[in-house]
């Protein structure tokens, strides 16, 4: 069978939730599929990381976009209603690209990943597969009041046509998917129980626990450009450390990952690691003993969990992380919604070593029994085979 995957980035390297979905659903699926691969980029893909990606695919085809298109394709989303998220990746250019390379290939299904890709699928005959991922709606809304002034109006329009779009996708698809239940819930479709729920996994094999010297005794991860994470970074540093540091002053904090924001940046201190990109993010789970994301804005499933979990680390979240992970509180991961109860279940946790590893050892089978990307693609793949 001859599936057509259509991805708004090349999925290597993998800092980025998106590319990591795909990066292992590619691997997965191409033990039953011709994978015909098309990703759109507004940069240069490396040979090493296409080397990377090519044992997956039948055929790989990169379609570049320059800023000058991005500027164009902003433009006609802006006059067509569309949202930005969509117009961002949509161009008349690779469109003809794509429908070009469907008359050749003649795939079976066509996969699109995010509604980035929606519009590529639209004049495609035969069956296709929408993977929503996330609730882009519900990740600007949840940005709206920490916004700028300037930027509120800019975010409240994004959220409507966000919504909206969402909404119509839906009729559009033979499949839809998404990342996890609270996610479907906020689909505001009157058949969004339709919509198939296909989770992340976690590469055990690749993430297992190890230690080295302790540098930081807390850490959190992940791509540090991207909204959310800074606004936790944030959080972290300014509101739950200085709580911390009234009996503990010693606790140092890693925020390691790539990319990091300005804002990021200037955190960095003393007590404050900033990594920016690191070749092995194991080796930092690896140097911290308490795995922190008190996430308060974003949506999906966080993958950060999933990893320091399959790494026996200790983790504390939030109720909205919470949500769409399922761990037990108290027994496989610790929630708080407070800088002040953050700060008190790390001390604990800290200061109580058997605590702390009872949770690492439950959160870590928590992580084995739960979360499995060939469980989850097989999923994927009998939508494929069912249409």
């Amino acid at each position: 069978m001859r599936l057509m995957v259509i991805l708004p980035r090349f999925p290597y390297p993998i800092e980025k939730g998106d590319k990591l979905r795909a990066f292992h659903q590619l691997r997965i699926l191409s033990a039953s599929f011709d994978i015909i691969l098309v990703a759109i980029s507004h940069g240069k893909v490396s040979n090493e990381y296409i080397e990377k990606v090519k044992p997956f695919c039948k055929s790989i085809t990169i379609i570049r976009q320059g800023w000058l298109a991005i500027i164009i394709n902003l433009a006609r989303a802006l006059f067509k209603g569309w949202p930005l998220q969509a117009g961002y990746y949509y161009s008349s250019r690779a469109q003809r690209k794509i429908n070009r390379l469907i008359k050749s290939e003649k795939p079976d299904h066509l996969y699109c990943q995010l509604l980035r890709t929606a519009a590529y699928a639209e004049h495609f005959n035969g069956p296709k597969t929408l993977d929503y991922q996330d609730v882009f709606s519900k990740g600007i809304e949840r940005r709206i009041p920490t916004a700028s002034f300037l930027m509120k109006p800019l975010l409240r329009l994004e959220y409507n046509r966000l919504q909206q779009y969402e909404k119509k996708l839906f009729n559009h698809f033979d499949n839809k998917t998404i990342i996890s239940s609270p996610d479907r819930d906020y689909i505001t479709h009157p058949e969004k129980e339709k919509i198939h729920i296909v989770p992340n996994g976690v590469d055990s094999k690749f993430f297992t626990p190890g230690k080295i010297t302790i540098t930081h005794e807390l850490i959190f991860t992940g791509n540090m450009g991207y909204p959310p994470n800074v606004d936790c970074a944030e959080y972290l540093v300014n509101k739950v450390l200085p709580i911390i540091h009234h009996t503990h002053p010693q606790i140092r904090i890693m925020l390691a990952g790539a990319s990091p924001h300005t804002r990021v940046r200037a955190l960095a201190s003393e007590k404050v690691t900033v990594t920016g990109w690191v070749d092995d993010i194991r080796m930092c789970y690896s140097s911290a003993m308490i795995f922190l994301a008190p996430m308060q804005i974003g949506t999906g499933l966080q993958n950060k969990l999933l990893e320091a979990m399959s790494m026996r680390l200790p983790c504390i979240t939030s109720s909205l992380c919470n949500a769409a992970l399922g761990a037990t509180n108290g027994t496989e991961i610790l929630v708080a919604d407070t800088p002040e109860k953050v700060a008190a279940l790390t001390i604990n946790l800290f200061e109580d070593q058997l605590f702390r590893m009872q949770i690492a050892e439950n959160g870590f089978y928590f992580s084995k029994r739960n979360y499995s990307w060939e469980n989850a693609t097989e999923k994927l793949a009998d939508l494929f085979r069912k249409n």
